[in-house]
């Protein structure tokens, strides 16, 4: 039996309008009320979880966030788990960068911080509400610089193949940072962490065994939260590896495929 899905949000539980349907959150809501702990699983900060999502009351009350650096009880209002990077090393990292054609990012104390104003634009326009904890600064390396806070993730956007490889040996660099390239920007974050850390840390909390955690997901960051759960769901929209290692592949998430495999696999 299933007690515990984990959900991953962008490419999964949203559409490729990145909303979240109707059909989607009800067959969530379906899932909470039949006694299955929901946890949304995302690349997201706690912040930018999808606003038609954090609308339900009672529907989810653990995340794991930032791609597993964060854990948190939102009824306890406590932070369960973290894995974060050192300040210090984030703005040596991001002033290696400055004079390359990039745009820098980073989850910090649960919010999403953009540089400039045209990515604020773009966010708002591709994600409407679910942005809406978002801070914009003019000079990323300055702002980190000031905190006194570690940091969950950073994000760099480039607009080349060349700039990509810069970024990539600037990396060699840092042997306490792991990263995900994507094809238009590289996620970073503190070595060890993964969706799949994180969900084997809340998992052994509450009590739960492995086949009893099902997950759903699309990207290549939710290949560690699959070696966590029984019950391994690849979206139909997933890339090739996650399909490779998923017991079922759902239909896309273009025709709500996760609310249908939640239906079907696991009510």
């Amino acid at each position: 039996m299933i007690r515990l899905l984990a959900l991953d949000m962008d490419g999964t539980c949203l559409n490729g309008r990145s909303r979240m349907t109707e059909e989607t959150i009800r067959t969530i809501r379906k899932a909470a009320d039949a006694g299955i702990i929901i946890v949304p699983t995302s690349g997201r900060p706690l912040t930018c979880l999808p606003y038609r999502m954090t609308q339900e009351k009672g529907l989810y009350r653990y995340t794991i966030t930032s791609n597993g650096a964060q854990v948190v009880d939102l009824e306890e209002k406590k932070t369960l788990f973290r894995m974060l990077m050192k300040r210090e090393r984030v703005v040596q990292f991001l002033r290696e960068c400055e004079e390359l054609n990039v745009v820098r990012m980073t989850h910090i104390q649960h919010r999403y911080v953009m540089e400039g104003p045209l990515m604020e634009v773009a966010g708002r326009i591709v994600y409407g509400r679910d942005v809406d904890g978002i801070r914009r600064v003019n000079d990323m390396e300055a702002f980190v610089e000031k905190l006194y806070y570690d940091i969950e993730e950073v994000q760099v956007y480039f607009f080349s193949g060349r700039t990509r490889r810069k970024v990539a040996e600037i990396l060699e660099g840092y042997p306490e940072f792991s990263s995900a390239f994507g094809s238009k920007y590289v996620e970073i974050f503190a070595k060890n962490t993964s969706k799949g850390t994180a969900l084997n840390a809340l998992a052994s909390r509450l009590g739960i065994a492995k086949e009893e955690i099902a997950c759903i997901g699309d990207s290549a960051n939710d290949l560690p939260m699959f070696e966590a759960a029984g019950l391994k769901i690849a979206m139909g929209n997933a890339v090739p590896e996650l399909k490779k290692k998923a017991d079922i592949v759902a239909y896309s998430n273009h025709i709500d495929g996760a609310a249908k495999a939640i239906e079907q696999y696991i009510l």
